[in-house]
């Protein structure tokens, strides 16, 4: 998939007028049938299967918050499946309605800026469930899992199920990770896949439980591990290249420590450095080809990897400082290519120069609690993404080694020392 873009200069980019802001739209039967029928190729392909549990709570044509864990793009196709006849507003990322937003809102689809602080958004929520009845589905992580385990939910979900006063539903999706993890270059698996959709509580139970304790239900809905799943489950995954790009994840090698050298090829994982490989079994373990394996499961290698930055963030030793093409965000009619700059990162947050001397951009740490970065982005290559209300500037970095993980990791951290300072 391909992304409409063009290029401009920074100032012009930023005269643009900017768009207006339109209210949901009730998807048409017609689109919803034919969201479907568009989506049934892949299920077909992955011998798709749904089990439910409590559904029988949920009247037939009551409104709903379906919550749903975020792994591959199959995740949509999944959705409209299950979901069909019934109506719904998929909240998704802006840069999704890049020169399709009339098609993207006859689907039902609500933009928003993620991790970006938006009241927009709720509004719409709002009037999605209130004034046109509609179900909402909202995948709560924003951004797709790099280790197949759950990333960071925003605090602010318990607020969220009290203000909608609908009944919410999990949908859990078990090998969609495994099919098309978001390293692997958009390199389809022969998995099967296969989603539960089970009724977790009514208005009146949402109603007696306070914001914590939703939030602690968030929590549990949203634990899980695609890998340990896949070894109990005795999944395999016999593709050769099922270790290609890995290295965008495991960026740092646990023998040496050095970062950005590592290499993802074929079924193995090799440092460039000290020369450690391993071998991405078919059951999606690791094993090393000489010596001590260090580490034998993804999930804890990345975790790792968390706390050395975690480290480097409390001793003020780290420190982001690459070149970046910029591009930017304004509307939905193209993303705009504004030329060269560098980005850093350090424990004051994000900071963006460039376009001669044009673009000072500052995001402190306590905006977002995570960080929109993605591999591969729209085939154009791996980016971070920073930004506000006004503009949304996605960095692809210039320079060698991986360091998207990494400053998604950063990013979570600082957000957790910056709150646990400030509530000292």
């Amino acid at each position: 998939m391909k992304i409409k873009n063009r290029e401009l200069d920074y100032e012009t980019v930023l005269s643009l007028p900017r768009e207006k802001h339109l209210p949901p739209k009730r998807p048409h039967i017609i689109f919803r049938t034919l969201l479907k029928t568009l989506s049934t190729p892949d299920l077909k392909a992955t011998n798709f299967s749904l089990e439910k549990t409590g559904m029988e709570r949920l009247g037939k044509n009551e409104p709903a918050l379906f919550l749903m864990n975020h792994s591959s793009f199959i995740d949509l196709k999944i959705a409209a499946s299950v979901l069909y006849p019934r109506p719904f507003n998929i909240v998704c990322t802006s840069d999704g309605f890049v020169g399709k937003a009339a098609l993207m809102r006859n689907f039902g689809c609500i933009p928003t800026k993620k991790f970006i602080t938006d009241t927009t958004l709720v509004r719409d929520m709002l009037y999605a469930a209130k004034e046109l009845h509609d179900s909402i589905l909202l995948y709560p992580e924003a951004s797709y899992t790099f280790d197949g385990t759950a990333t960071p939910l925003p605090e602010s979900m318990g607020k969220l199920l009290k203000l909608l006063k609908l009944p919410l539903v999990m949908i859990k999706t078990d090998g969609a990770f495994l099919r098309d993890p978001l390293y692997n270059m958009l390199q389809l698996r022969k998995v099967n896949v296969r989603a539960t959709m089970r009724y977790v509580l009514s208005p009146d139970e949402i109603k007696e439980k306070s914001v914590a304790e939703l939030n602690a239900v968030l929590k549990d809905l949203f634990t899980f591990d695609n890998f340990r799943s896949q070894q109990e489950n005795g999944v395999l995954v016999t593709e050769p290249f099922r270790a290609d790009g890995l290295n965008r994840v495991l960026y740092q090698c646990p023998k040496c420590g050095s970062e950005g050298r590592m290499e993802g090829k074929g079924i193995s994982l090799r440092c460039g450095c000290c020369g450690k490989s391993w071998q991405l079994t078919e059951n999606g373990c690791l094993k090393a080809e000489d010596g001590d394996d260090l580490f034998t499961h993804i999930p804890d290698w990345y975790a790792w990897e968390r706390s050395c930055v975690r480290r480097q963030l409390e001793e003020g030793t780290y420190r982001l400082d690459i070149p970046v093409q910029i591009r930017m965000l304004v509307d939905s009619k193209c993303l705009y290519t504004v030329g060269e700059g560098r980005l850093t990162h350090t424990v004051e947050g994000f900071h963006l120069t460039g376009c001669s001397g044009k673009l000072n951009y500052a995001h402190s740490p306590a905006m977002s609690y995570s960080l929109y970065s993605d591999y591969y982005w729209y085939e154009l290559g791996d980016m971070i993404c920073i930004g506000d209300s006004d503009a949304l500037y996605y960095c692809f970095p210039k320079s060698g080694g991986d360091i998207v993980a990494k400053t998604r990791l950063a990013a979570e951290e600082l957000f957790k020392l910056k709150c646990k300072t400030a509530q000292r």
